[in-house]
């Protein structure tokens, strides 16, 4: 084993022995976003000189989300739970020499076209090997993307010491029934797993429900609701 391959082990095979790990799940309707995308994409790289991806949208969700529901943001620190008042996304990415987390600080005061440099950059650098340590510390929440690999579903494990993980996975088109009709739709299932210890069923499921919403209308992240 790699001196990565064996930290990741331990880190992981820790978290399972650790936390009370509990997965939630919902779908995303990506039809409002992919439309958006499509719209502005052009007009997009041409002013930020980056692709408008969908990890923005996410990372840009989930720093609403954290803020609505602080205890998915939160540690457990021996019998306290520390709360923090700042959103730090870590993003899993695999490399040739195998999976690496690096850190997305200040989420909150990032812009879409903000975080979209930023992930090119955090990805680079992934890539390339040249990761510092201190750009993979200290993350607050973690976005992971098996859609890219074509993970259609899955139950992501928590990064310690987090308390839980956002799994985003692949597009597919499947039949939804939408008001009295069914029409053909590109759906995403999104999976939330969370430390139990620290967060309720009540929080996780409104928690992923927010970012639902927030990817399916886009439009609520202009009029904060």
């Amino acid at each position: 084993m790699t001196r990565l391959r064996k930290r990741v082990s331990e880190r992981l095979k820790g978290a399972q022995n650790t936390y009370a790990m509990l997965s939630t799940f919902n779908e995303i309707d990506m039809s409002n976003i992919m439309g958006m995308r499509s719209e502005y994409k052009d007009v997009f790289l041409q002013k930020h000189g980056v692709k408008l991806g969908f990890m923005s949208v996410f990372v840009k969700a989930s720093v609403v989300a954290l803020q609505d529901m602080p205890a998915v943001n939160a540690v457990i620190d021996d019998d306290e739970i520390v709360y923090k008042d700042y959103v730090d996304i870590s993003l899993a990415v695999a490399t040739p020499k195998g999976l690496v987390v690096p850190v997305l600080r200040g989420a909150e005061n990032l812009s879409f076209a903000g975080v979209e440099k930023a992930i090119v950059d955090l990805g680079s650098k992934a890539r390339e090997g040249t990761l510092s340590i201190d750009e993979m510390a200290g993350g607050t929440f973690t976005i992971s993307n098996g859609g890219v690999y074509g993970s259609l579903l899955s139950t992501p494990i928590i990064n310690p010491p987090q308390s839980a993980i956002l799994g985003m996975h692949s597009i597919q088109k499947r039949p939804m029934v939408v008001g009295n009709e069914i029409v053909v739709r590109p759906m995403m299932y999104v999976a939330l797993t969370y430390d139990h210890r620290l967060i309720d069923g009540r929080e996780a499921v409104t928690f992923l429900r927010r970012i639902k919403d927030l990817v399916e209308d886009p439009r609520r992240f202009l009029i904060d609701v």
